[in-house]
């Protein structure tokens, strides 16, 4: 088992799959729905990582027709458990070959990137999704910010991380999920803005626009930092002219 995946084991992928948007990851989620309204013309999705699911189920809330694919056999088994209606396939090491190019009308990636180590792997998974867009398609890349791990969240710890305040891109961090019982620390790769920008350029990409969603104090979730400090950041792509 690779130390950056580990949602492939049986006990994380029950953890993972009983959750959908509580706490921080609701920031994830809610402006979704209006940057897809004014950005992406068509309705064929693919939800790149998958996990248990969620996106894919979110995606097709809003009208897409969502397929989801992902490289943790467990992952997909539970998806297709709780949404057996849904398209979920496997896909070994990342290879999206059994889709056609310019198949795709929106690529949405939800915290994949964050367990995905080194600059080589990361180019060569946002060109195969590149290839997959539509003339007009979008990728919508949300990721962690790097700020995640040096502060303390509504749905996350890692006060018991102080190391993380000295990781550099590339580095491993640790942070726990407080959303589920299984409280062993997620191993992430951190990854700033500057390096995010500089693989999708290499990848052939350019960034339409970005947004660091804040909560706000209206919102019935108890915040911790979230009002202040963006704990995600949403890429909006298309490919380079």
């Amino acid at each position: 088992m690779s130390p950056f995946n580990v949602y492939e084991d049986l006990r994380r992928a029950e953890a993972y799959a009983a959750l959908e948007f509580p706490g921080t990851y609701y920031l994830a989620y809610r402006d979704l729905p209006a940057l897809l309204a004014e950005h992406v013309r068509g309705t064929r999705a693919l939800d790149f990582g998958c996990g248990a699911g969620r996106s894919t189920r979110f995606l097709r809330g809003l009208g897409f027709a969502a397929v989801g694919v992902d490289v943790s056999e467990e992952m997909i088994r539970r998806a297709a458990g709780r949404d057996p209606g849904g398209d979920y396939r496997l896909i070994a090491n990342g290879d999206l070959g059994q889709f056609p190019a310019r198949s795709f009308d929106l690529v949405l990636s939800a915290f994949t990137f964050d367990n995905i180590p080194g600059r080589e792997k990361k180019v060569a998974l946002f060109e195969a999704l590149g290839g997959l867009l539509s003339d007009s398609g979008r990728i919508v890349s949300v990721v962690s910010a790097p700020e995640i791990y040096t502060h303390e969240w509504a749905s996350f710890s890692t006060r018991d991380f102080p190391e993380n305040r000295a990781a550099r891109c590339g580095d491993p961090v640790r942070i726990i999920m407080t959303d589920v019982e299984d409280r062993r620390p997620v191993v992430d790769i951190v990854w700033p803005d500057e390096a995010y920008r500089e693989v999708y350029a290499a990848a052939g990409l350019e960034v339409v626009t970005t947004h660091r969603p804040l909560g706000r104090e209206d919102e019935p979730i108890r915040w911790v930092n979230e009002t202040r400090v963006a704990p995600w950041v949403i890429y909006l792509l298309r490919r380079a002219r």
